[in-house]
């Protein structure tokens, strides 16, 4: 946006009116209303819109603004509408003189300090105010008095301290969810008189005591959410009067295990939190009788037992049922595949053991199967191919064996794979490569989804564990993961919409895209990589490390928008691909500890995005590694137990100047390190050499004298020759 634009009041209708974003006066002469949302504008905010004096719509939205909000936008001030959330702008709040505003967003900004001195001089006339996801600190108990007209409030996720404000019933929505500081008492007296809530997110800060069952009165309320507090004694029964409420987020407290029986009067409930409240024993026999509610929510209970007992498996509208976190022993209970609305089951950190019930195969809706960390044996049911909803399918950290089956690749939806720290064996068959392959009609169902459910039912928690933390493309998603942006980066992915930076395989811009990812390390699987795992067209993290891979990495990888590729620890051999150099978006790459031979690949000098990169311990690598370039920012353990090849100059000037990540180390002892390996290696080879004359000497000796124990001597010498000759093949 530049000044040309709003050099003054009248304008000529034939240009500025007619622009996209640009609202004028009925005559075209004057401009009331700029919308330019999502426009991809960048840099500090235009400091002349006061030049608009008819201006009362101002929309930059989901743009990359930044620096500081100008004085000067604080004289319009015939200003109703002001937008500016999603950017990176920062400072403090200076919008004193918009008197006349109703509508404030600044959410999802970077600004910071105390709203006392500007906010209570802003909402004369303000009906909805969303300052959430900043960096605001101070009071708030006291800044809203002279807000008569005040209806929307979201101050989530700030740093705001101190107790909250007593007179939040007036409101329709409130919510200082995720400041972590504001604490005190929810007394009865906030709930007396008329209530208009529709909306109370009290969840993750520090209120404690009991909770008042005034908040009866409230009989409009569609979400109570506690979630994340000190709340202890009894849930309030009087809050099974609140028939509107679909929304009961309860979870992290110390609630008592009593379950009052007048919340089965909720017919409208479809959300049940009650997650980390440390119940134990058995799961409450009352749950079974929630037949209304479609998401249950019983993670981190430290339950041993119940889930026959509660009849929660009989709940036939359930949707998603959590039940991890907890210390449920014994086998994974089958009749669990008889609840055919059930689309997300996450039974992970647990103790079930035996195998998987091969009825799971039959639940044709489900989307996550999540039976990480138990102590589950046996084989992958085959009926699993019968899962084209599947999204995620999480098995790590159990001791499963046999062969991941080929009827997997049937999983046209399946885009996170993850099967890492088992027993498996058996290879990665060319029918597996099909797996994700299709998954629009499983968004596409989602996207049909209209229940309003918000943040605070443990997507945070199931998402921090399936997306792999400190890899690319996913640290991005990672980092973002607070509390209120959990809902919608889960409702993303669920629906297929891009939340990860993936980059095609010689595009030199990423767009966003979903990334999948194929995660098989810390097995025994063995065999070849099958050259179609080019058609895994949405893989942006691949690790088969700890394997027992062998065989030549196929060239088609070259094809993949791969961030992350890790082939450690298998018995990979010949030449490393040149097409790897085409992963222009590769972040990490580890292809140590394998039998890669021949002459070393310089295309990889053209991985400009590579941060981590460890080619170590295959000693049959050789050439000259660039002196300039990318890899010439990695230092001498990303190539240690390597000969023959030939490093730059500043390499031995130098010693270890640099990490495998790109980063600063002269400590003494990598320098030592480096060249103890560089003696053990070549140790190794004299040895090898020296066993190879003494052997063939004594062979010829041997043959001479022709005895049969020089016979059985002689087999004896030829299989340790080709045993070794198969070790460096």
């Amino acid at each position: 946006m530049t000044a040309t634009a709003v050099t003054g009041d009248s304008l000529d209708s034939d240009s500025v009116c007619q622009w996209p974003g640009i609202t004028c006066t009925p005559e075209g002469r004057r401009v009331t209303g700029i919308n330019l949302r999502d426009s991809t504008i960048s840099g500090p905010l235009f400091g002349n819109f006061s030049a608009l004096t008819q201006l009362t719509f101002l929309d930059l939205s989901s743009n990359t603004i930044g620096g500081l909000i100008p004085n000067d936008l604080s004289r319009c001030c015939n200003l109703k509408h002001l937008n500016l959330s999603h950017n990176i702008i920062e400072g403090e709040l200076r919008l004193s003189g918009l008197s006349n505003l109703e509508v404030l967003d600044l959410s999802v900004n970077k600004i910071y300090g105390d709203v006392h001195s500007t906010f209570p001089t802003l909402c004369n006339r303000l009906i909805a105010a969303n300052l959430s996801t900043n960096s605001f600190t101070g009071r708030i108990d006291d800044i809203f008095s002279g807000c008569r007209y005040l209806k929307y409030v979201d101050f989530s996720s700030n740093r705001f301290s101190g107790e909250v404000w007593a007179g939040f019933k007036r409101l329709v929505k409130f919510s200082v969810s995720g400041n972590h500081h504001l604490s005190g008492n929810i007394s009865a007296s906030m709930f007396r008189g008329n209530c208009t809530l529709q909306v109370l997110d009290l969840s993750e800060n520090e209120f404690a005591g009991e909770f008042p069952g005034q908040v009866s009165n409230c009989q409009n309320l569609k979400v109570l959410n506690l979630w994340g507090n000190n709340f202890m004694g009894n849930i309030p029964g009087e809050i099974g009067s609140i028939f509107s409420l679909r929304g009961l987020y309860l979870g992290r407290n110390k609630f008592s295990r009593e379950i009052p029986e007048t919340l089965l009067n909720l017919i409208n409930l479809i959300f049940l939190d009650l997650s980390r409240n440390s119940f134990g024993g058995d799961v409450q026999e009352i749950f079974g009788r929630f037949t209304q509610v479609k998401y249950l929510i019983l993670h981190g209970n430290s339950y041993v037992g119940g889930i026959y007992s509660s009849n929660i498996l009989t709940l036939r509208n359930l949707s998603r049922l959590d039940l991890s976190y907890n210390n449920f022993s014994g086998r994974l209970p089958s009749e669990i595949s008889q609840i055919q609305s059930l689309r997300f089951l996450i039974l992970a950190f647990n103790n079930f053991s035996g195998d998987i019930p091969r009825e799971y195969g039959n639940m044709l809706g489900l989307q996550p199967l999540d039976l990480s960390f138990n102590r589950l044996t046996g084989s992958l049911p085959a009926l699993f191919g019968k899962l084209t909803s599947l999204l995620w399918l999480m098995l790590a950290n159990n001791s499963l064996s046999g062969e991941i089956p080929r009827e997997i690749g049937k999983c046209s939806s399946l885009l996170w794979f993850n099967v890492a720290n088992n027993q498996l064996s058996g290879g990665l068959y060319p029918e597996l490569t099909n797996m994700g392959t299709n998954p629009t009609p499983t968004f596409e169902v989602n996207q049909q989804n209209k229940d309003y459910i918000i943040s605070g039912s443990g997507e945070c928690l199931v998402m921090k564990r399936w997306i792999p933390a400190e890899v690319p493309p996913f640290v991005f998603g990672y980092a973002a993961l607070t509390k209120k942006s959990c809902r919608s980066l889960w409702d993303h992915v669920l629906k297929g919409k891009c939340i990860f930076p993936v980059c095609p395989a010689s595009s030199i811009v990423g767009p966003l895209d979903i990334s999948g990812y194929l995660q098989l390390s810390g097995n025994m699987l063995s065999g070849e990589v099958p050259a179609n795992i080019s058609q895994m067209k949405k893989l942006s993290m691949f690790h088969l490390g700890f394997n027992e891979f062998e065989g030549k990495v196929p060239i088609q990888i070259g094809q993949l928008p791969l961030m992350f590729l890790n082939l450690t620890r298998n018995k990979f051999s010949g030449q490393i691909p040149q097409e790897i150099g085409n992963l222009s978006s590769l972040q990490n790459l580890d292809l140590s500890y394998n039998n890669f031979s021949g002459n070393f690949p310089t295309s990889l000098n053209d991985l400009n995005e590579m941060s981590k990169f460890n080619i170590s311990y295959n000693p049959f690598i050789y050439g000259v590694i660039p002196s300039r370039g990318q890899l010439a920012t990695f230092g001498k353990e990303s190539f240690r137990g390597n000969p023959l090849l030939q490093f730059p100059s500043f390499f031995i000037q130098s010693g270890n100047n640099n990490t495998s990540s790109g980063g600063r180390d002269n400590g003494r002892e990598e320098e030592e390190d480096d060249d103890e390996a560089a003696i053990d290696m070549l140790a190794l080879y004299w040895s090898i050499v020296s066993f190879y004359v003494v052997g063939l000497i004594g062979i010829l000796v041997l043959m001479y004298l022709d005895c049969p124990w020089c016979r059985a001597w002689i087999r004896l010498v030829d299989a340790f020759m080709a045993s070794l000759k198969s070790k460096l093949s």
